[in-house]
């Protein structure tokens, strides 16, 4: 066996476990049951999990991971071979083998990463035999530099063929070429200069602006992320002996024949690069064919044809021709397609009963045809212990009459020159008496006329055997029953007679297991008062029906929809039991209307159209709505359509605007009536399309301008025949739910999609780029849980159809994760940086992702006040989170307490929960500002005192370095007087201010101060005592008489100079308002002549001089 291409021990990808049994002479297979409680207690040998592939490539500057993760009962242990020899990982301190896996972690700091390159090999073993790994070749990637060289110009003449080289260094992956400028940019390409596939550059030929000295090819080595580039190369095109026409000829490849080979499943890609004068055009064909459709594709200005995923059919002959007005060539290019091994039947595990006999087979098959070689517990079959019970031939092992404690798992390496597959597959020979998974007394409940599953999951070895009975009554397949190879019981089409118990027997040799479900058959949910077209006038109301009729035990629920969205949020809407009314009509309101019933098992709707018109004078003619069609006629008949005809009514008077098709399927709803189709009023048939497995009878309804005719006659009955199912489950989607867990959900299909009678559905996942699917296949749900996954990993799921007639179309491919797991790694580096009193900055570093078992949601940061810095006492408060989201890596933390002791740390969290905390950080505030003083109070102490009292501030926020006190008077109009203040001690906490003026209105602010600066104020007002002597006597002089008198000579004298002023006035006398200007220079006026006693001149700017200050 080449060892290159093949392993003998290598552990192929994972598979479901599938139990064979024997009724009589062979076994045949049985999924093994997923409940946790029925395997609790098998025994399992070995099944590899998770592995990594077979070509590892590793990164020098990153540790090594290996991945061999396995399965069984007692769980594995683990152990691996390098280079075909024992690896002892606990010699090699550099080497961690990871608890619970043989998942193996190199260190490589401080090493070469050449030292751990080979061949590896992983053995998972327990006391019912050994599983191993596919051989993982672990190569160190490599991006060497170029080769030191000197360029020398090229030179040219106009119009020749040129090949500039590349010849990149040989790199591990391979390098991808592309050629750019000295600005870094790349080169134009076209047809007649393009880069070849093995990156070089030709010139089909040369014009003057091809002249340049910055030819430069790079070489991009993808997995280390590195660039080298070649030294620039001069090109100089001279036109002193220009090149002439011509007809075209091969640059690449030469000659006009050649041959490669492609292996089946990879690309295909040719390449025909030709000289020529003026610039070829390149053409391709397949000789004695056609090229593959929807495969084949070109690159590289038609120069490169490419097939993907090529088959045998695509070897042969191709060519590719190159042509110009002087003439054209050709070139024939030979594909020979080989093919590395791939599975016909990979072999599948065995569950085998003593004295049972059962096949393992290996079914491939590749090109050239590969060697099928078997081991047992990894060692070759042929070196194990002679065991008359085992046959080998080729790809198949006989296994008879097997014993008790003969369990192993087997091997099939199958390998050619171009590669190898392996399989594990284990052989468990037990002994089990039947045991019914199906819940006891499981109720099911389906509605009249569908069809209704009734399951009994079975485990047990020898495979027991499934009876039905009901009533005591035996169950056998008919036109009504029919039992599946599961076990589970299909009634075609459920009537109410059918609800009751039913019970399944499990049976072998070893005993019997009995198990009682309930089947009840609900009466459907019907609409039988549809609501109907409308044409009602503007400001009118629009009244729509929709009773229904339901199963008693069915309470259904009405939703109404406008135009297939939800009704307007309008008063004027208004949803009854079984109505819909609208009030004050507008043209907004036009629209169709829908009435939808629901249960928890079925539903019905119903739908009308609402025309809103001006209101109309009477017509004189009588319009009614139209007379229902007759005569109804099927004719045109095929498997999936029909062609109906018919004979309108009487229009009376309104003409008819359309015909509406209804159906009924008497075979899955009988007596149920469901819109079709449409057709214009002026149609008298037309072409229905059909479903498979429906019994039809049509009727057709006139609509006109005053509503819908009643309906036709149905017409005669119309069978279609059953088929596969037409389309797949929608709205497949996948979700994890915990992490060992896997949900997989969809929409089924309803009875007219499923074309035909036993509808299943088939579910396959597998993990994402693995080689085999796991597949159930299921009826009457729609999700299925997958347990026992590993940790968010990325799946490939479909969900395919079936019925009896066969499989739907191919189902599109729905990638999902399987169950998130917490974070296991906590949060490095934290660093808090204090901005403020209150505020500070928190910085760390993200956790690796691969600890992270989920998608990172983000942060959590904890941070809680321990106690005040100025307070001996500890005042610790609640603890506080904040939320970072994604992968943000600082955050600032706001509103704290200056002056105070905080811890705080920082866990990552997923959609499963959190992830450890990090180390407590401990961190200090600065001092801030202080709050403001406490319980202020202001007492009068004499007629010029007061004393202000008050307390310490709640938060002292630092050390208090003393108190602020501002105060002033203030007048009645608000006007405030001068402002004082007194800086009192910290340790003061009363003061007093004397010489004040008596009965005042005084304003005082009091601040508590810090090194930082001073607090808020405190505000307050208080009046000084009032004089009572002072005012005593004043009122007593305004009581004498003396100042009576006083009071009104004074307001005498003031009239009379009035009157004076008047009269002088009056007789054309002036005021000495200028004079009195020129004899004074001082700018403020006199508010009264001392000679005439007459006024001054006032100005505007007087008054406002006179305003008091505030």
């Amino acid at each position: 066996m080449d060892g290159k291409r093949s392993c003998s021990l290598c552990g192929g990808a994972m598979m479901i476990m599938m139990m064979m049994m024997m009724i009589s002479h062979m076994t045949s297979a049985l999924e093994v049951p997923l409940d946790s409680k029925v395997l609790e207690g098998l025994p399992q040998p070995p099944t590899i999990t998770n592995q990594s592939p077979k070509d590892y490539i590793i990164d020098p500057r990153e540790n090594i991971n290996i991945f061999c993760e396995a399965k069984g009962k007692p769980h594995p242990s683990f152990s691996w071979t390098r280079n075909g020899t024992h690896f002892d990982v606990e010699k090699d301190p550099k080497v961690v083998m990871m608890p619970g896996t043989g998942n193996l972690v190199i260190d490589i700091s401080g090493e070469k990463a050449e030292v751990y390159e080979g061949v590896y090999q992983c053995i998972a073993r327990n006391e019912h035999g050994s599983a191993v790994s596919n051989n993982i070749v672990i190569r160190q990637s490599r991006s060497p530099l170029w080769s030191k060289e000197k360029n020398e110009p090229i030179t040219v003449q106009r119009g020749t063929s040129l090949i500039l080289q590349c010849r990149p260094p040989a790199g591990l992956p391979p390098p991808i070429i592309f050629w750019m400028d000295n600005n870094f940019q790349r080169l134009p390409q076209n047809s007649r200069v393009s880069q070849a596939l093995n990156g070089d550059l030709y010139f089909s030929n040369v014009i003057m602006e091809d002249t340049r000295n910055d030819y430069i090819c790079y070489a991009r080595f993808p997995h280390t992320q590195t660039i080298q580039q070649k030294q620039p190369i001069t090109v100089k095109v001279l036109d002193n002996s220009p090149s002439g026409e011509r007809v075209p000829s091969f640059l690449h490849p030469p000659g006009m024949e050649s041959t490669t080979m492609v292996l089946k499943g990879d690309t295909l890609e040719l390449e025909c690069i030709a000289d020529g004068l003026p610039t070829p055009n390149i053409s391709w064909t397949k000789v004695n064919g056609e090229l593959p459709s929807g495969r084949f594709s070109f690159y590289s200005f038609q120069k490169t044809l490419k097939i993907k995923e090529v088959t045998e059919a695509d070897g042969g002959d191709y060519r590719c021709i190159a042509k110009n007005r002087m003439g054209s060539s050709q070139h024939t290019i030979t594909v020979v397609v080989r093919a590395a091994p791939f599975w016909i039947s990979a072999p599948q595990n065995l569950i085998l009963a003593p004295k049972e006999t059962g096949n393992l087979t290996c079914d491939v098959d590749g090109n050239p045809k590969p060697t099928i070689t078997w081991s047992v517990n990894g060692n070759p079959i042929e070196s194990s212990h002679n065991d008359p019970s085992r046959k080998v031939s080729d790809g198949v092992i006989t296994l008879s009459d097997v014993q008790t404690g003969s369990s192993a798992v087997y091997q099939c390496n199958a390998s050619n020159d171009y590669g190898y597959l392996l399989a594990n597959a284990f052989v468990s020979v037990l002994a089990e008496p039947p045991r019914v998974l199906t819940s006891l007394n499981h109720e099911y409940s389906v509605i009249s006329n569908s069809r209704a599953l009734l399951d009994c999951a079975s485990f047990g070895s020898p495979l027991p055997k499934i009876t039905w009975f009901k009533d005591s009554q035996s169950i056998l397949n008919s036109d009504l029953y029919h039992i599946h190879k599961n076990g589970t019981l299909e009634i075609n089409v459920a009537q109410p007679q059918n609800s009751g118990k039913y019970t399944c027997i499990a049976s072998n040799n070893l005993g019997n297991k009995e198990n009682h479900v309930h089947l009840q058959v609900k009466e459907p949910t019907r609409i039988i008062r549809q609501p109907e077209y409308k044409e009602v006038q503007r400001n009118s109301i629009a009244v729509f029906e929709c009773k229904v009729k339901h199963d008693p035990t069915l309470i259904p629920s009405m939703i109404w929809l406008k135009d297939n969205g939800e009704l307007p949020d309008d008063p004027r809407f208004e949803v009854g039991s079984d109505s819909l009314t609208i009030h004050d009509v507008t043209e907004d309101d036009e629209g169709t209307y829908t009435c939808i019933r629901n249960t928890t098992l079925d539903q019905d709707s119903a739908s009308a159209t609402l025309t809103v018109v001006e209101a109309t004078p009477t017509p004189t003619m009588i319009l009614e709505q139209p007379d229902p069609p007759t005569d109804l006629e099927l004719t045109d008949q095929r498997e999936r359509s029909v062609r109906l005809t018919w004979t309108p009514g009487d229009e009376h008077n309104s003409p008819i605007k359309l015909f509406l098709i209804q159906y009924e399927d008497s075979l899955h709803e009988p007596g149920v009536w469901l819109n079709m189709t449409e057709v214009s009023g002026t149609s008298t048939t037309a072409q229905l399309e059909l479903s498979p497995y429906v019994y039809y009878s049509f009727r057709v309804l006139a609509l006109n301008g005053v509503g819908l005719s009643e309906s036709s006659d149905p017409s005669r009955q119309y069978r279609t025949n059953p088929a596969k199912p037409d389309v797949n489950p929608s709205d497949v989607e996948v979700s994890g739910t915990s992490p060992d867990t896997m949900t997989i959900s969809w929409r089924e299909l309803s009875g007219l999609e499923s074309n035909g009678p036993g509808l299943q559905y088939k579910v396959s996942w597998r993990m994402k780029d693995a080689e085999q699917w796991t597949t159930v296949t299921l009826a009457n749900v729609s999700q299925h849980v997958v347990t026992g996954t590993p940790t968010f990993t990325l799946y490939e799921v479909t969900v395919q159809a079936v019925n009896d007639y066969g499989e739907g179309p191919r189902p599109e491919v729905v990638l999902g994760y399987s169950g998130e797991n917490s974070p296991t790694v906590a949060p490095e580096n934290v660093k808090v940086s204090v901005q403020s009193g209150t505020e500070a900055e928190v910085h760390w570093e993200a956790v690796p992702l691969s600890s992270v078992r989920g998608r990172l949601k983000g942060y959590k940061v904890t941070y809680q006040k321990m106690r005040s810095l100025h307070k001996q006492d500890y005042d610790r408060e609640n603890p506080q989170v904040l939320i970072f989201s994604g992968e943000e890596t600082v955050g600032r933390l706001p509103d704290l307490h200056p002056y105070s002791h905080y811890r705080l740390n920082i866990r990552a969290f997923n959609g499963h929960g959190d992830g450890p905390s990090s180390t407590d950080q401990q961190f200090q505030t600065p001092e801030g500002v202080p709050g403001p003083p406490t319980n202020v109070n202001i007492r009068n102490l004499n007629l010029d005192s007061l004393l202000v009292e008050w307390t310490p501030p709640l938060e002292d926020n630092g050390h208090l370095t003393g108190y602020l006190l501002k105060y002033q008077p203030i007048n009645t109009t608000e006007e405030a007087g001068l402002l004082k203040e007194v800086l009192l001690p910290a340790n003061e906490t009363s003061y007093t201010l004397d010489k004040l003026t008596h009965s005042t209105h005084y304003k005082f602010f009091l601040n508590a101060m810090t090194e930082t600066g001073s607090g808020p104020a405190v505000t307050k007002e208080a009046f000084t005592e009032v004089d009572e002597a002072m005012t005593n006597r004043q009122a007593e002089i305004a009581t004498q008489g003396w100042f009576i008198g006083l009071m009104c000579a004074i307001a005498l004298l003031i009239l009379v100079l009035l009157i004076v002023c008047f009269i002088k006035r009056n007789k054309g006398g002036k005021y000495p308002v200028k004079e009195k200007e020129d004899a004074h220079q001082d700018p403020e006026i006199q508010p009264m002549k001392e000679d005439d006693g007459t006024f001054g001149e006032y100005r505007e700017s007087d008054r406002n001089f006179f305003i008091p200050l505030r």
